[in-house]
């Protein structure tokens, strides 16, 4: 890797993104990212990683298990070569892993992303999959299933066993042979079934002789009686063996015929796994998309460097390029000047590298041609090389290599030398790195440099916040304000003796106390404009936030006065449709009535009539309305905000008014209505109780949201890639106990899951469910 992106660290982050990823290749891709060097590329990298945040927080992570680089065993398939079971299975379980990106894409089909084209490449072969999860067991284990002649041979095999045992049951269990034999079992030597025989009576059980025990008291004798079934046995086993190479030759056949799309959707699916890394990476950094620019300018936000625990890392905002095309960093050792100058180079170097950043919304950052870096002590006893050779060799390169479009970071320039000398030197390095058109951040304790940069237009000084309280530095930059060395405020504290301080300010030259009182007085003011500033930040924050809410609650009910419409139209049509077939089955009878007008209605059917007219003005009429029962008082006088109850109407309302004419205005939903205040009740648990009396009932679904996973219903195949997605989603959640639901059934699918778990490196401990959870119809997961 290019030592200056060593320098910056490029190396370490490549090296967190590899350990996201799944498979050898793509953690080797990773570790291989090399920066682009134009905006479009790295706008699109930015994007396709993106892309891939966004599907892993609504759908979870894809599963890339089984992923394996199958490609020599399947150019030797193409070339008529014969694969062992291994090397099928591996191919088998790339192949199932295909087949899992490609249905969990499925999941998002509606959404078209900058990945929807690598996804559309996969190209999943179930049917060579199935075939060899089917044919194979295991490594070293051909199924019956793998085809009618193999069963068949096996089922032999098993009856001339069975035949060769029964023979010798019956020898070991004669008593004529009991003294003969040193045990009453039945083993075997050569792959032939043989019985164990005292050395002194070999020649009482007629046989072949297969071996002796090492004592030389035991002979294995293969008795007479089943040397035709091992015979037998010996020739099935070797048609067996054919025919499962036969098998073999035929997978790999069929194998070497799809070698091209397998090979070509393996490639697909580690370039889809370093993309996830990349997501994942950021995930974890809680990182955003920067807007690439191509201008040169840098705009970090909040930014935050990756390697620095989040815990003690503070978010600084860096500007370089806008208005000043150099910044000089200026302050205490151990201020954080290095910190920001490596914070630059390395977002920039991971954005290059299609890496989302840890820094804030709106952070900006640029594609250069050349990143170059001196930063760190390089002395070298074996060249001997001082601190200061060392970081001039280093500038020289850079001097040379330096263009139009290149960041150039430098740390403690001039340092290790005369100070003098040094600061002139820096101050000439700076003048003719910005000749060529460099971006240029470096940092050093020279006061010379610090003038420099307020003299000349496109410089701009910055500095590290130092708190000479607390002696410790805040570790923020601070743009446009030099840095005060407070080399006597400090000693001053830790307890050096006041005349020795005077003494030392007196021989400061006076140029240079006054431009440290100007210094102290701007950094006074500075931070008085930034607690103001702070304020007004805060108190807009708010503003912004009630804005949002109030928004927000407009949106609500606005969409809840849709629902309830919608609802009212609903029943207002089924009312209309239950009403007119009532209203037809009237005049049919009507029309019946007329037909036998000679004959007058009965009793019967002037009752019927006169009971579905009541029935359809009953039903027309959407409002139910209750006896109000008489016995009931209001506790105390209604006033505004009171919640109530419609008694009628059974409907909770808000008292917007206080009661006027025995009527008062309420609020049911959106809708404002006056009520008669005996037709109210009043809910002494604003929004939660009913009046006393009153029976309501109340259904509840509580369903078990992101919590719990149902497999009731799938294969196991599908059941493992729905495990692991959902293991992925939940531990993003931070979840430590989840539930698997298999149910009980034969429990083919509990010890799948259970033995899938076991290899789960998220997975703490699993248990069945106990009483009232599950039982054994459930696996309840602990996770890390």
């Amino acid at each position: 890797m290019n030592k200056n992106y060593k320098a910056l660290e490029l190396d370490k982050i490549l090296d967190i993104v590899a350990s996201e990823t799944t498979c050898d290749d793509a953690a080797e891709a990773v570790r291989s990212i090399e920066p682009v060097k134009t905006a479009p590329e790295a706008r699109l990298l930015l994007e396709e990683t993106d892309a891939a945040f966004v599907l892993m927080a609504k759908f979870g992570g894809p599963s890339f298990r089984d992923l394996k680089n199958v490609s020599n065993p399947l150019r030797r398939a193409q070339a008529g070569g014969s694969l062992g079971m291994r090397e099928l299975l591996d191919v088998a379980g790339t192949l199932r892993s295909i087949r899992s990106l490609q249905s969990w894409h499925d999941k998002s089909a509606g959404m078209r992303t900058a990945l929807s084209d690598r996804f559309s490449v996969l190209s999943p072969n179930k049917y060579l999959e199935e075939k060899i999860f089917t044919s194979i067991v295991s490594e070293e284990e051909m199924a019956d299933a793998a085809s009618p002649a193999l069963a068949t041979i096996r089922r032999k095999i098993r009856n001339a066993s069975a035949r060769a045992r029964d023979q010798l049951d019956k020898l070991v269990r004669s008593p004529a042979h009991q003294k003969h034999l040193q045990e009453s079992i039945i083993t075997q030597r050569g792959g032939r079934y043989v019985v164990p025989v005292k050395a002194e009576f070999r020649g009482e059980v007629p046989g072949l002789v297969h071996d002796t025990s090492s004592s030389g008291a035991t002979v294995f004798i293969e008795p007479m009686s089943v040397v035709e079934a091992n015979n037998e046995i010996r020739v099935l086993q070797s048609e067996e063996l054919e025919e499962i190479n036969r098998i073999l030759r035929e997978l790999s056949a069929e194998a070497g015929e799809f070698a091209d799309g397998i090979i070509h959707s393996y490639k697909c699916a580690v370039e889809l796994n370093v993309i996830f890394a990349k997501a994942q990476t950021a995930y974890r950094m809680k990182a955003v998309t920067p807007r690439v620019r191509e201008d040169g300018v840098t705009d970090l936000r909040a930014a935050r460097h990756p390697l620095i625990h989040k815990d003690k890392v503070v978010p600084t905002d860096i500007t370089l390029g806008r208005s000043f095309d150099t910044l000089i960093i200026t302050g205490p050792n151990t201020g954080g000047k290095t910190v920001a100058l490596k914070t630059v180079g390395l977002l920039t170097l991971m954005a290059m590298c299609g890496l989302m950043i840890p820094a804030g919304d709106g952070s900006e950052l640029s594609v250069f041609d050349n990143i170059l870096a001196d930063i760190g002590d390089e002395q070298s006893i074996e060249q001997s090389l001082s601190t200061f050779s060392a970081h001039m060799t280093n500038i020289i390169g850079i001097l040379n290599s330096a263009g139009e479009h290149s960041l150039v970071l430098l740390d403690e320039l001039g340092a290790g030398t005369d100070p003098v000398e040094g600061a002139a030197l820096a101050a000439a390095i700076i003048e003719e790195l910005r000749s060529k058109g460099v971006k240029l951040a470096c940092t050093t304790h020279y006061a010379e440099l610090k003038a420099y940069a307020l003299q000349t237009p496109g410089v701009e000084n910055g500095c590290c916040e130092f708190d000479v309280e607390s002696l410790r530095p805040t570790y923020r930059l601070l743009i446009g304000v030099p840095g005060k060395s407070n080399a006597f405020a400090i000693s001053k504290r830790l307890g050096l003796p006041d005349h020795i301080v005077d003494r030392a300010g007196e021989l400061v030259s006076r140029e240079s106390s006054e431009f440290e009182r100007v210094i102290g007085r701007l950094e006074e003011d500075r931070r008085k404009l930034q607690d103001e500033l702070e304020l007004a930040q805060r108190a807009a924050g708010r503003a912004r936030d009630s804005i949002r809410a109030a928004e927000a609650k407009q949106f609500e009910a606005g969409v809840q006065a849709k629902r309830e419409l919608e609802q009212a139209r609903k029943e207002a049509a089924e009312i209309v449709a239950k009403t007119r077939r009532q209203a037809d089955a009237l005049l049919n009878e009507l029309d019946e009535a007329r037909r036998q007008k000679n004959k007058a209605l009965s009793a019967e059917q002037k009752a019927r009539l006169r009971s579905g007219m009541r029935d359809m003005e009953t039903s027309a009429d959407p409002v139910h309305h209750r006896r109000d029962s008489g016995d009931y008082t209001l506790p105390r006088e209604l006033k505004p905000g009171d919640s109530v109850l419609i008694f009628d109407l059974d409907k909770q309302a808000t008292v917007l008014e206080a009661p006027r004419d025995g009527q008062a205005l309420v609020q049911a939903g959106i809708i404002k209505t006056r009520v008669e205040v005996k037709n109210l009740r009043l809910l002494e648990d604003k929004g939660s109780q009913k009046p006393k009396g009153r029976t309501v009932t109340k259904s509840v679904s509580a369903p078990e949201g992101g919590t719990s996973l149902d497999l009731r219903g799938m294969s196991s195949d599908e059941a493992l890639m729905e495990v692991d997605s959902f293991l992925d989603r939940v531990g993003r959640m931070n979840l430590q106990q989840v539930t698997i639901i298999h149910g009980k059934g034969t429990g083919v699918l509990r010890a799948a899951v259970q033995k899938h778990l076991r290899r789960c490196p998220t997975v703490k401990s699993f248990r069945l469910g106990g009483f009232g959870e599950g039982e054994s119809g459930v696996t309840v997961v602990e996770l890390k």
